[in-house]
C-alpha cells in the first residue's frame, strides 16, 4: 500500500510539474518569438494558459498531502486534542462533499462542452479536453481529503514536508 500511494504522489508531482512547466517554458517562447523574433504566435499565450491550470488543479491533492493550502487556525490552535478532532472531522468530512458536488459539476460542464462541439479560438482544441482537469483534479483532491480522513479516524498523526527545515 505504501508503495501505491508514493507512486500516485510521485506520478501527482511530476503530471503536476511537467504542465506547469510546459506553460512556463511556452510563455518564454511567445515572448522570444514576439520581441524578438518579432514574430507573434498566436496559439502560444492559449496553450500556455491551459497547460499551467492543468499543472495548477494537479497540484491541488499534492498541496493538501503537504498542507500547503491556506488555512486559518487562530481558534483551532486553542482547541484541545478532544476539540481539534472533532474540527479536523467537521472540516474533512465538509470537503469531501465540496470534492464530489465539484467532480459532479466539472463533469457536467464537460458533457456539456463534448455534446456542443465547442473549440478554443486559437488553436481549435476542443473545450472538453480544457475542461476536463475539473472532474480530473476533483477526484485526485477526494482521494486526498478521503486519506486525510482516514488518517484521522486512525488518530494517525499526519506529517508533513517542511520547505523550511
Amino acid at each position: 500500500m505504501k508503495l501505491l500511494m508514493k507512486a500516485w504522489t510521485f506520478l501527482e508531482e511530476i503530471l503536476a510539474g511537467v504542465f506547469f512547466s510546459v506553460g512556463i517554458l511556452l510563455i518564454f517562447y511567445g515572448v522570444f518569438m514576439r520581441y524578438v523574433m518579432n514574430d507573434p504566435q498566436a496559439w502560444v499565450e492559449e496553450v500556455a494558459r491551459y497547460t499551467i491550470i492543468w499543472g495548477t488543479f494537479l497540484g491541488f491533492g499534492l498541496a493538501l498531502k503537504h498542507n500547503h493550502h491556506i488555512q486559518v487556525d487562530i481558534l483551532y490552535d486553542k482547541l484541545n486534542n478532544t476539540g481539534k478532532f472533532i474540527m479536523n472531522l467537521i472540516a474533512t468530512g465538509l470537503s469531501i462533499v465540496f470534492c464530489l458536488i465539484y467532480t459532479y459539476y466539472g463533469y457536467i460542464l464537460v458533457a456539456n462542452r463534448f455534446s456542443s462541439g465547442m473549440v478554443s479560438l486559437d488553436v481549435g482544441i476542443p473545450m472538453w479536453i480544457v475542461y476536463l482537469i475539473l472532474p480530473i483534479s476533483g477526484i485526485l483532491f477526494l482521494l486526498r481529503f478521503i486519506e486525510r480522513l482516514v488518517n484521522i479516524l486512525r488518530r494517525k498523526g499526519e506529517e508533513y514536508a517542511n520547505p523550511l527545515n
